[in-house]
């Protein structure tokens, strides 16, 4: 159930079918497959595709669409939500825009100009056609669920957690479901329920990193910095937990410290 099949992300997007398998097969999309061999594409690959045939339609050469496409496919990466991008044409440069900040995807040409926001309404059709059936088939396993509500958390999130609680019922030792679900209740200011579901996900897996993450980031909008401070240093593999480090080593004058992690917050950021 997790993710858009070939035929409706051809339909979303307005490229053939065959022209959304090329694009796979020059790794510009990376989709999932299913047991019987069919592609899941996830929201990421559906703006990449959409800005394809954005470029497509503004004739821009294969070889520059190619370029541009690889650059817009690392950037997408460090975006905190997708739903909030703007990709568009500015002169000769192809620009994406999100709520902090502007730069270039590649140089490019034509028109080109959409929301992602607006794409995004179109997939979370989609994404909410699938929880009504998941709802009424009752098929779906934990993972599945979990699944679905990564699906819906990037189109619809307030849907999410419903495919998250179900993922736990199924398998209370579904430790990424807890963590996602404590997150969702977390940005909502349910600090108690948040903290109660990031614990249970280190019952299942002892060494989650994002877990313990997360559970710095609790105590962090509590002002217990010291407490936040002792998760943060349990999640080294997590970029922001050596940021947030440097800061509070920073208000404690430790100047040694802080450089330090911020080395190790750059060193993360580059190696993904």
């Amino acid at each position: 159930m997790g993710g858009y099949s070939t035929r409706e992300v051809s339909e979303l997007v307005g490229l053939k079918p065959a022209q959304v398998r090329h694009y796979v097969r020059r790794s510009l999309v990376d989709p999932e497959r299913t047991d019987e061999g069919e592609y899941r594409f996830g929201f990421q690959d559906v703006v990449l595709l959409r800005t394809a045939k954005g470029l497509l339609d503004a004739n821009v050469s294969a070889r520059k669409a190619y370029k541009i496409l690889l650059k817009l496919q690392s950037e997408l990466t460090h975006v905190n939500s997708l739903a909030a991008v703007r990709i568009f044409a500015d002169g000769s440069n192809v620009v994406i825009r999100d709520e902090n900040q502007v730069w270039d995807a590649e140089t490019g040409q034509g028109q080109l100009d959409f929301s992602v926001a607006e794409l995004a309404g179109s997939v979370a059709n989609l994404a909410n056609r699938n929880l009504i059936i998941a709802r009424e088939g009752n098929a779906l396993d934990s993972d599945e669920w979990y699944n679905l509500g990564l699906d819906l958390e990037e189109v619809d999130p307030e849907r999410a957690p419903e495919a998250y609680q179900r993922a736990i019922e199924l398998n209370p030792k579904n430790a990424d479901a807890h963590v996602n679900l404590g997150r969702l209740l977390q940005l909502k200011g349910n600090l108690k329920q948040a903290k109660r579901h990031y614990e249970k996900a280190l019952k299942a897996v002892a060494n989650h990193q994002l877990a313990f993450y997360n559970l710095g980031t609790v105590f962090d909008e509590l002002d217990q910095v010291d407490q936040a401070a002792e998760y943060y240093r349990r999640a080294p593999s997590v970029p922001d937990a050596h940021y947030n480090l440097a800061r509070i080593s920073e208000l404690k004058g430790d100047e040694l410290a802080a450089q330090r992690h911020m080395k190790s917050y750059r060193r993360l950021l580059d190696a993904d």
